[in-house]
């Protein structure tokens, strides 16, 4: 088997980011965005006759969506374990001063490197990354550890992913503490 077919391609997401307030979608534009998200492979027409919208409606409203940022673009889901990492790691660092691993490194010299998180609290930065051996893992932990102190957490199984971007769900009450106020 060739690495071509070793990729598994689950479908074609839609990503969508917060550049748009929510309060300007409606329900329809929440609706292609659900059908986009489930499969943003189909068209325009049937798109339509799931939202109940003409073809050209749907072309017009989709545009406006991906003018305005809220959708980003369209990707391939490759099953990384398929494709030879089967290895996934989070790891929480806390910068050495002067060794900011964001500041003193590019993506290229850690392609293993996903997904990085600027936090707050005790660490700095949360990685999301994948490795193809326990070999490759420890080479780049070793590395990793050159830029500060890490602790990091591997995935022994993803239990739930690929939750949809939603309408927001209204603001929960918060319980005031007798005690402290």
């Amino acid at each position: 088997m060739n690495a071509v077919h070793a990729v598994r391609l689950y479908e074609r997401k839609v990503i969508a980011v917060d550049a748009y307030p929510s309060e300007t979608l409606d329900d329809v534009d929440w609706a292609l965005l659900a059908e986009l998200q489930a499969d943003a492979r189909l068209s325009f027409n049937e798109l339509g006759r799931r939202v109940h919208l003409s073809s050209p409606a749907v072309a017009e409203r989709v545009r406006r969506l991906e003018r305005a940022g809220v959708i980003a673009g369209y990707s391939a889901t490759v099953d990384p374990a398929r494709a030879g990492q089967p290895l996934l790691l989070f790891v929480q660092l806390r910068c050495a001063l002067s060794r900011c691993l964001l500041k003193t490194t590019t993506s290229a010299e850690f392609p293993e490197i996903v997904e990085v998180h600027k936090t707050s609290g005790e660490h700095c930065t949360l990685l999301k990354a994948r490795a193809a051996s326990m070999a490759h893992l420890e080479g780049f932990i070793e590395r990793l550890g050159e830029h500060g102190e890490i602790r990091t957490h591997i995935v022994l199984s993803t239990q739930y992913d690929g939750r949809p971007v939603q309408r927001a769900a209204p603001d929960r009450p918060v319980t005031q503490s007798s005690g402290w106020s």
